[in-house]
């Protein structure tokens, strides 16, 4: 069984192999003991055996499943499927150290990103449409899935970062449970499309250090339009809040990288379809004047944008920057720098 990366230049070895060929380099070394005072959440809530509590009950969310607000209801454990067309077992296209993610996450080493198949938001300009809509991936099993966490962790990157994890969240747990006995001890980086119930992030409380939810849209109608999903709006404010209240603020060691909090992310859509102005009013004033927020200037047709006539163009550097300002204007400080210095540079 083979990954292809579609991520990465590297070539990423077989889930069979790969934990095996890890060799810890010195600096790496260095890492490790700066963060012997860093404990992950999940380390306790293991130790404390509600992490076991938290696989159980998540696998029997799947027999009817309402794990994330499309509420199909199949039996995924029997073979049926919902909207995502995951059953029982995850699929990952891809796992490896990534540095073109936010500062905090990347550092020296990189942010150890798996990538998962499928997804339960399904925007028509996605930018890995191959991977969300058209499934290319490979099934793993939770102890392969754990093995993917031990290798990134040992290459050396400075967290595990799900990618697309909604509507796998049963499998991530159930491998994280092997993970920690294996030696797992970086923090967890949930990154998802912001479609997500409070009920199944309230049973991700005290696994997940960290949150980097995207907050796509603020228009009900243009949701309906990219993703069908009119509640969009909704319920990423009410997401939002839950992942704030578990893990505040983000928050960063001496070397500038990410232990705990949250970080969020807006493309700027052509046109102003994000609603950037409305959304970064919200998370100053509702979330917090000191939330971290990646604002992404990276938006290209992909996937079926042609459909929609606005989306039919890159995004232009006149409206990047002016979503930067509006971000500015509503309150909000903490601004990812790596892509917004690159976009203002470029010509």
């Amino acid at each position: 069984m083979s990954i292809t990366n579609f991520h990465c230049t590297v070539c990423v070895p077989t889930f069979a192999k790969c934990f095996y060929i890890v060799h810890l380099n010195q600096a790496y070394t260095r890492d490790l003991k700066s963060m012997a005072a860093f404990e992950p959440a999940y380390i306790e809530t293991h130790n404390r055996g509600l992490l076991k509590e938290k696989v159980a009950q998540s696998f029997e969310i799947l027999k009817a499943c309402t794990l994330c607000p499309r509420a199909c209801g199949v039996d995924r454990l029997s073979g049926e499927l919902g909207v995502c067309l995951t059953g029982e077992q995850a699929i990952v296209s891809s796992y490896s150290p990534h540095f073109g993610e936010e500062n905090p996450l990347v550092g020296d080493h990189g942010s150890g990103t798996i990538f998962f198949t499928r997804c339960n938001l399904l925007c028509i300009f996605c930018q890995n449409f191959d991977i969300s809509h058209k499934g290319e991936g490979v099934p793993v099993s939770s102890k392969e899935l754990a093995d993917a966490m031990l290798f990134l962790q040992g290459s050396g990157c400075h967290n595990i970062n799900f990618v697309t994890p909604s509507h796998v969240v049963p499998q991530i747990l159930s491998a994280l449970e092997k993970a920690i006995e294996l030696g797992l001890r970086v923090p967890l980086v949930y990154n998802t499309g912001g479609y997500d119930t409070p009920e199944t992030l309230r049973l991700l409380e005290g696994v997940f250090d960290i949150y980097m939810p995207d907050l796509k849209f603020w228009d009900s109608r243009v949701a309906e339009e990219l993703c069908d999903a009119p509640d969009y709006p909704e319920v990423i404010r009410e997401a939002l809040t839950e992942m704030h209240r578990q893990v505040g603020d983000l928050v960063v060691n001496k070397r500038g990288i990410a232990e705990r909090g949250l970080l969020i992310r807006h493309l700027v859509l052509p046109e102003g379809l994000a609603g950037t102005r409305q959304a970064m009013r919200f998370l100053a004033k509702e979330i917090s004047p000191n939330s971290y927020v990646n604002i992404m200037p990276q938006y290209r047709p992909c996937g079926r944008a042609s459909e929609v006539q606005a989306l039919r163009r890159s995004l232009t550097d006149e409206e990047f920057r002016e979503a930067i300002q509006v971000a500015e204007e509503e309150g909000i400080t903490r601004l990812d720098e790596r892509r917004r210095a690159f976009v203002l540079r470029w010509k």
